[in-house]
């Protein structure tokens, strides 16, 4: 009786995950997806965060579709080449774009494009996350975010920072800090992040939006100091560092986010098996640890809210690049 009892409930515990299983399933077939390799567009080029977990997901996607999912990076033009392929790709499922806030950026900072930034896309879903951390060289006079800012205001224009170019996210997410703010840091653009954060350890630059995992190794030889993290909560690679939203500006983020988007006209039925299938990969917890210890933190949502977040993005962006004169050179 103890062994019946025992084993009912096991078959009881299963029954949840069985079912979200069986669900996925059905829906899979029901759409008849996929029937063959999925390829997924990614806007830079090989190496960096952005593509590891590209191809992370990759292969966790291949092995729960039981497909081959290629990833193929299409750099170029800030994004607009690999996202305007995508684009003009067949509606089908079998064309993906692997993309980031540069999506949102850049109806902002450019004229024309050759596509509808929303109205072109299908959302899948966010996969993860990396935010971004404020840094200083180690020669400033400031070791905290509140000391930052009070030697910015008392002195303006002298302080400079560096980002990855003109229009990136460093650049836009740091001057919508300092509109908030209300205080001049002088904008020094870089042609790409690995040159501005060598300028940082050397001391040319005073701050700089980074990331956990570039500038960590450098602060136990106190080449760089951490000021403040750009995400809602504390990471927990840096459970010291306090966030800039709980130093002052109240809700703000700098997050570099990493999503999936369809080409418009994507059957419903084949979002939704791509989305199951993300949400599923985000919950469970070797992936969860392989990205954390990597400094990105597993962030998923729904179409719907993607589709919500772009749109926002897209006004917030538009706005800043007018408020701060941001232009694409």
């Amino acid at each position: 009786m103890l062994f019946q009892f025992a084993a009912r409930v096991l078959r009881l515990r299963a029954v949840p995950g069985m079912a979200a299983g069986l669900l996925l399933a059905a829906s899979a077939a029901a759409a008849g997806y996929p029937a063959k390799p999925i390829t997924m567009v990614l806007p830079f080029p090989a190496g960096g965060s952005v593509d590891a977990v590209a191809r992370m997901l990759a292969a966790q996607l291949g092995k729960r579709l039981q497909t081959q999912v290629v990833v193929e990076n299409v750099p170029g033009a800030g994004g607009v080449i690999s996202t305007q392929r995508v684009a003009r790709a067949a509606p089908d499922g079998y064309t993906l774009l692997f993309t980031t806030p540069n999506h949102t950026i850049n109806p902002a900072i450019m004229n024309r494009l050759a596509f509808d930034t929303e109205k072109d896309f299908a959302p899948v879903g966010l996969v993860a996350q990396i935010p971004e951390l404020l840094v200083a060289s180690g020669n400033q006079p400031f070791d905290d975010f509140k000391g930052f800012v009070d030697y910015a205001r008392n002195h303006p224009g002298k302080l400079t920072y560096g980002s990855a170019g003109n229009g990136t996210l460093p650049h836009v997410t740091m001057e919508l800090l300092l509109l908030k703010l209300g205080i001049a840091v002088v904008h020094v653009p870089y042609k790409g992040a690995a040159p501005a954060l060598n300028d940082l350890l050397g001391g040319q630059i005073a701050v700089k939006m980074d990331t956990v995992t570039t500038s960590q190794p450098h602060f136990a030889s106190g080449r760089i100091k951490p000021l403040a993290i750009a995400s809602a909560s504390r990471s927990k690679l840096l459970p010291d560092v306090p966030t800039i939203a709980e130093s002052g500006v109240p809700g703000y983020e700098g997050i570099l986010w990493l999503g999936v988007l369809a080409p418009a006209g994507t059957p419903p039925a084949t979002i939704d098996v791509l989305h199951r299938t993300i949400a599923a990969i985000g919950r469970d917890p070797a992936w969860t640890a392989q990205l954390q210890a990597a400094g990105v933190e597993p962030r998923t949502n729904t179409p719907e809210a993607f589709a919500r977040m772009i749109a926002g993005e897209i006004a917030q962006w538009k706005d800043v690049v007018r408020r701060a004169r941001i232009t694409a050179n």
